[in-house]
Formats: structure tokens, C-alpha cells, sequence
């Protein structure tokens, strides 16, 4: 190595961005991953030695191999080629000689992800090594230390301490994010991307007593009756006065009680007694979380805070590996993070580094499961209820599973053994009356007959307005507010169809309407994004056969603060060429109309519907459900992350990030940084495989070579069907071999 200082990273002239030296980054990267572990092991309950030697270890040595002569003349020459040696071999050469194996595991993995232990142990003498340039790597290995001691100092020998203390896969995990996070926000920085973290202080007592003021202006401006202000009063003492003790709570309120506010009020306490760091609100679908956004930040932010940094909001993955685009990651480091279940669960069985990166920041957090029943597929559970219970057991996370119609999964012997015993953080004489109040509120009725488009709508229009209808599937609901409108019918639609933004704009123009006592007579069409959070009161809801915890959430977006007489939901299907059926409904659609005929909606309260429903799903089922949740667990046991995180997609669809704004497209083209929130608040998330079809690869152009995000270039109908107003005449043409525009 000759005198000149060698580089970890490129200049990039036509930018203003010089290079960075291959010290600076190792001397950061060591610094981040440091402090990113000692936030973390703060809430461990073990012995956290092993941990900090593993990691310590990993960053001073990951990116050895870049030392390589032919490496750094790629890296100085500022060329786009990948670098000639795979540089990340030197690093586990170095740290397998002196049996540091869990340092080895993450250098090897900090680019494509944890490996599968099983498959990497099988290959013996070549376990974490690159076959191709093993023997090369290991000849040159006293040239690289040689030049790591001249610029960054001499490595130490191996300490010989092996043994990681019985680490749970998710350990692995969680250390593995503090290393990835600090390399790859080290890069971020440096290329102009990322500034230095600088989160919102917790504040938790004070946020606490603004809640409280919060909660107390709502009495008077409430529209709700008297008993149902009177139910959120008795909900919000409850959550609030309840101990914070146990870290696994239960809360079966009913849709309309307060839960928004109740339980942050509980998980609030518990963050200033077990001195937690985050909040996190887990939510079932992104267009639910701008509302609690909203109400969190005006209930919890105080003055002088940027509400942004204090409540964040997460609408979907936002994860990407590219050094370009890596300034758009959403991380989890603002003391309060409002996010869905996909990025909540997936990130827990994840192995990309891109994903694991915000990892890290999740030990030490009060975590309310929102709409729980909604969060992930059944077979998910078992594997999903093993990480929080080391969450809660061993990082001291507090957790809180809500809904207005949750089932006891966790008394389910399929999903957990042995038996749970989960607190509720309402009481029994709670529950009992809001139960009784439920059956009053709203009535469920199943429709046997089978409609088509045209006699869904005449159905839909036969019933008090205004009306929500829910559909199982983007097109379908597409379809149907199409068709309604070219009938010339009052129609609003409102599905993942439409960015962040607009869908937030409709949901307010759907709000001012329904406040309007004199305008009934239309419909707002949707898909299962509008069933659970969304704060709307219809007169009459539909929902296309689901199940039953469907069913029961749209019963609470009828009636909803109990001001009128009894309202009906109607359970329907329908067949028609147009509308797309979803198969991995029929099981829950099967139970769901033997529950009818069994009057089960007649005679027993939300909470015993949808657990029974559960147990006669996965009984139904219990095969497939047996099948993949035991493969998970399997996977998961023998360390296989590359499979866990294949078998563990809470939405079993390969999705990209398609930017609907012009200019923001166009800013990324140019690498310009644009605001996380801001991209995600206006693109949509589209299939990959429907990219690649007919109606859409004409509309889809991707922004960056890794193909991770793409531009729409078709129409959109902001205010109405979203992408899908190019889709559906397209769709019309291929059924009836002509278009009706």
C-alpha cells in the first residue's frame, strides 16, 4: 500500500461530493455501532459482553477487503463498476481464524442480509468465505492489516470469547441492525442524503398531562350521546389508572370508545415507570395512520416541538439498499412512531440490511398493537408471538393488543403454548355493559342471494344513506364506484388506488359530508383500508363476505357514536367478469356464513364471534395453517433467515414503490433529496407481477437501475380512482372487447 490514504467511498464530482476516507469511515462506523448498542442493551436482562465484542469487532473489520490494491483503484478512479474483490471476505477471514464467528456473521452479511446458518455450516472450510477469492483473500490478509494498523490502528488478536450467551435468532437480528445502521447511515451522511440524528426528547410525564387536557377539551365538543361519552370517559380512567406492571395486556373495547386515546394514556405510564425510550403504534392499513397522526400530535407534541420529530409516521416499507436512495429510509427514532403491521412484523423475521437497519430501536418500547386482529395472517401468529415474548421478556418491551374485535389468539393452543393468561385492561363489568350497548348500537344481516355489479348497486341504493360499501380488492372496488358513477349515482371512492395524500383529502371531504344531516343520498366506496380506525358514521354499511372481524369493523363505522336507532350491516357476495375475487378468503368466507346460520351474530358479543370464528378457521385450515406456521418456526430454530423472511410476508405480494408525483420523480432521477414522508405521502404501492402486465407496464418506468421505486406516466384521478382510472377502461375493453370511454 503505497503512502496515499486509501478510500471507503467514491467522490462523486458532479455532485460536490468528495471521497471519504477509508478511516473516517471505519472511525464512524465503529462510533455508531457502539452507541446504537449501548441504547439497546440497557433493556437486556441477560449479560451483554458478547454483544459488544460481536459488533465492536464487525465494524472495525467489515470493509477490510476495500484495502485490496485493485479495490482502491476502482474506488479512486470514481468509476460505477462494482468493486473487482468482494470486499467483504477479508473481514471473515480474519474474524473466522480467531473463532469470532458472530462477527464474522454480520461482516459477511452486511450487504446481503443474514445467512442461513444451516447452508453456510455445510459448506465447511468455506463457511462465510467467497469461494471464488478465498485462497486469494487469505494471501493478501497481512496486507490489509498492514494497512489498517497505518491509518486506523493495529487489530487486536481474538479475545478467544465465543460463546454469545444462548442468543435468540432475534438477538442476532437486533445486533446485526446496530451494525448496518451505523455503515449505512455513516454512507448516507457522507453522500449528502442523511443528517445527523438529532431525535425529540421523551418528555413522557409532560406528554402525559397533555393528553389528559386533550382528552378533557373532547367532552364538550363531542357530537356523540350521553352514554357513549360517558363509555369513553370510564375506557379512558380505566387505560389510565390501570397497572403497568405486566407486559402483555389485552383491550377488547368496542369500535367508538376512545381507544386511541385510552391506551396511549396506559402505554404513556408505562414509559415513565419502566423508563422506555419509544412508542410505537402498530396499525393494520396505511391510510389509518395520518388520522391517529393527527391526534397524537395534537394531543402529545408540546410547544416548541416540531411535530414531525416527535410523532413519525411510517405509511409502508420504505427500505432501500442503494447508496442513492438510502435517504429515503424511514427509521424508527423519534420517541413516538406510528407504523404499519407489514413493516412492524416483516422487519421482525427480516434479513436484508436495508430493513433490519431500524431494528435496533425497537427494545425499550411500549408497543400498541392496533386493530390486532387485523395485523397479520393467522399461521404468522405463533412464530410473531415467540419474538414478543422475547421482546417483553428479554428487552422489556410493553405491549397492548387492541380491537374492537379481537380474538383470544392467544389462548388458541395452535397459536401458543402453553396456555396465555393475558390481563385486560378494561374490566369484566366494562365489558359486559359496552357489550350490551354494541347490540343496540348496530344490527348484522348476511344477504343469500349472489349479485353482478348492476344488482349490487340497485341493492346498495334500496337502503338509507348515506352508505359505505366495502369490497375485498382494489379492482372490484374500482370497478363498482366506476360503474356507479357512470349510473349516474352520488359516489365517493377511497382505496390504496390513491397516494397517502389524496386518500387523506377524500377522507376528509368524507368527514364535512357526513356531518351534513340533509345530504344522504350516496355512497362511499372503499376497500379494507376504511374498516378499522377511520372515525366515519354512516346510516348503512355492505361488506363483500370476508370475515367476521370484517364484518364487525364496519359495524363500527355505522352509528358510530350511537345517536340513532338501530343501524344494519349487510354481509353480501358478488360475481361478476369485473370484479376481482381474492381465494384466500374462503375459508373465512365459509365460517363466516355458518356463524350466521348458527345466529351466532344474535346471541354472542364481538369478542367470543371472532375467537370462535378463529378456531373454526383454523381448524378448517389446519393443514396449510399447520404446514406454513411450523415451517416458520423450523426456519427460524436453525437459523435460516433467508427462509424465515420468505415464509414471513404479512402480505404475501412483491410490491414496488411507484412515485405518482411528477416532480418527485423527477428530483430522484436527478439524486436530489427529497423528504422520506414526502415520497411515501405521494406514491402508491403497486405488484410487481401486475407492473410487468399488459394494463400496467405501459404506465410504469423505473426511477433507478435497481428497479426499487418507480414513476407512474398514466393518468390518475386524484379525486377519484386513483391509478386505476387508467386501469379500469382497460380492463372494460378486455371484457367486452371495447372501451365505454
Amino acid at each position: 500500500m503505497n503512502n496515499e490514504e486509501p478510500l471507503a467511498h467514491s467522490a462523486k464530482p458532479d455532485k460536490g461530493i468528495s471521497a471519504q476516507t477509508y478511516a473516517e469511515h471505519i472511525v464512524a462506523v465503529s462510533k455508531r455501532a457502539n452507541d446504537n448498542l449501548s441504547a439497546m442493551v440497557r433493556y437486556l436482562s441477560g449479560d451483554a459482553h458478547v454483544l459488544h465484542q460481536s459488533v465492536k469487532r464487525a465494524a472495525l473489520l467489515h470493509d477490510l477487503g476495500k484495502l485490496d490494491a485493485a479495490n482502491q483503484a476502482v474506488l479512486k478512479k470514481g468509476s460505477k463498476k462494482h468493486l473487482p474483490l468482494n470486499h467483504v471476505d477479508a473481514g471473515t477471514s480474519y474474524l473466522s481464524r480467531g473463532k469470532e464467528f458472530e462477527a464474522a456473521f454480520f461482516v459477511y452479511a452486511h450487504h446481503i442480509g443474514l445467512r442461513s446458518v444451516p447452508y453456510e455450516t455445510g459448506r465447511e472450510k468455506l463457511f462465510l468465505r467467497d469461494e471464488k477469492i478465498s485462497r486469494e483473500v487469505d494471501r493478501k490478509l497481512t496486507t490489509y492489516l498492514s494497512a489498517h494498523a497505518e491509518w486506523c490502528g493495529k487489530v487486536e488478536e481474538s479475545s478467544g470469547e465465543i460463546v454469545n450467551s444462548g442468543w435468540t435468532e432475534l438477538t442476532r437480528r437486533l445486533a446485526f441492525s446496530c451494525l448496518v445502521d451505523a455503515d449505512y447511515g455513516d454512507t448516507a451522511v457522507h453522500y449528502g442524503g442523511e443528517t445527523e440524528r438529532q431525535s425529540a426528547n421523551q418528555r413522557w410525564k409532560e406528554r402525559l398531562e397533555k393528553l389528559n387536557e386533550y382528552v378533557a377539551s373532547l367532552k364538550n365538543k363531542s357530537d356523540a350521546s350521553k352514554e357513549r361519552k360517558e363509555q369513553r370517559q370510564v375506557t379512558y380512567e380505566t387505560c389510565h389508572d390501570s397497572d403497568t406492571q405486566p407486559s402483555l395486556y389485552a383491550c377488547d373495547s368496542p369500535v367508538g370508545t376512545g381507544k386511541t386515546t385510552a391506551v396511549m394514556a396506559h402505554l404513556l405510564r408505562a414509559a415513565i415507570d419502566k423508563k422506555l425510550r419509544h412508542i410505537f403504534v402498530v396499525l393494520p392499513y396505511t391510510n389509518i395512520i395520518k388520522q391517529s397522526v393527527d391526534v397524537y400530535r395534537k394531543a402529545l407534541v408540546l410547544p416548541g416541538e416540531n411535530p414531525e420529530e416527535v410523532v413519525a409516521e411510517h405509511h409502508h416499507q420504505a427500505d432501500f439498499s442503494s447508496y442513492d436512495l438510502r435517504q429515503h429510509a424511514s427509521l424508527w427514532t423519534a420517541p413516538i412512531i406510528v407504523t404499519t403491521a407489514v413493516q412492524f412484523f416483516e422487519t421482525l423475521g427480516a434479513n436484508h440490511p436495508a430493513q433490519l437497519r431500524k431494528l435496533h430501536e425497537l427494545p425499550g418500547s411500549a408497543i400498541f398493537l392496533d386493530e390486532a386482529h387485523a395485523a397479520i395472517p393467522t399461521w404468522l401468529w405463533p412464530q410473531a408471538w415467540r419474538w414478543l415474548k422475547d421482546l417483553s421478556t428479554n428487552w422489556r418491551c410493553h405491549f397492548v393488543f387492541a380491537s374492537g374485535s379481537l380474538p383470544r389468539f392467544w389462548q388458541n393452543e395452535k397459536i401458543t403454548s402453553p396456555y396465555e393468561d393475558m390481563p385486560n385492561l378494561l374490566g369484566v363489568e366494562q365489558i359486559s355493559r359496552v357489550n350490551k350497548q354494541e347490540k343496540k348500537r348496530v344490527v348484522y344481516a348476511t344477504i343469500r342471494d349472489v349479485f353482478d355489479v348492476m344488482g349490487l348497486i340497485n341493492f346498495i341504493q334500496s337502503k338509507s344513506g348515506p352508505r359505505l360499501v366495502v369490497l375485498n380488492t382494489v379492482q372490484s372496488a374500482a370497478v363498482l364506484a366506476w360503474k356507479m358513477q357512470t349510473a349516474g349515482k352520488q359516489v365517493i371512492h377511497l382505496s390504496t388506488a390513491l397516494t397517502p395524500i389524496d386518500r387523506d383529502a377524500i377522507v376528509e371531504d368524507v368527514k364535512k359530508r357526513l356531518q351534513k344531516l340533509d345530504d344522504t343520498d350516496w355512497t362511499l366506496v372503499a376497500t379494507s383500508c376504511v374498516e378499522a380506525g377511520m372515525d366515519f358514521s354512516f346510516a348503512t354499511a355492505f361488506r363483500e363476505s370476508c370475515s367476521a372481524a370484517s364484518l364487525i369493523q364496519i359495524g363500527g363505522r355505522v352509528n358510530r357514536h350511537g345517536n340513532s336507532a338501530q343501524a344494519e350491516v349487510f354481509d353480501f357476495r358478488v360475481n361478476d367478469p369485473l370484479v376481482k375475487n381474492n381465494p384466500q378468503l374462503v375459508t373465512s368466507r365459509n365460517v363466516l356464513k355458518i356463524l350466521f346460520e348458527e345466529k351466532y351474530f344474535e346471541i354472542k358479543d364481538p369478542t367470543e364471534i371472532v375467537t370462535e370464528a378463529m378456531r373454526r378457521e383454523l381448524m378448517s385450515d389446519f393443514g396449510d395453517f399447520e404446514k406454513k406456521s411450523r415451517e416458520i418456526i423450523k426456519h427460524e430454530k436453525t437459523n435460516d433467515y433467508p427462509e424465515v423472511a420468505k415464509l414471513c410476508k404479512v402480505i404475501d405480494a412483491d410490491t414496488r414503490l411507484v412515485v405518482i408525483s411528477p416532480e418527485i420523480a423527477e428530483a430522484l432521477r436527478r439524486y436530489e433529496k427529497v423528504d422520506p414522508v414526502e415520497l411515501i405521502r405521494n406514491s402508491v404501492q403497486i405488484r410487481f407481477f401486475k407492473i410487468n402486465t399488459k394494463q400496467f407496464n405501459r404506465f410504469c418506468t423505473p426511477v433507478n437501475e435497481q428497479r426499487e421505486i418507480y414513476a407512474w406516466q398514466g393518468k390518475y384521478g386524484g379525486k377519484f380512482l386513483g391509478y386505476m382510472e387508467a386501469i379500469v377502461p382497460l380492463l372494460e375493453m378486455d371484457a367486452d372487447g371495447f372501451s365505454m370511454v
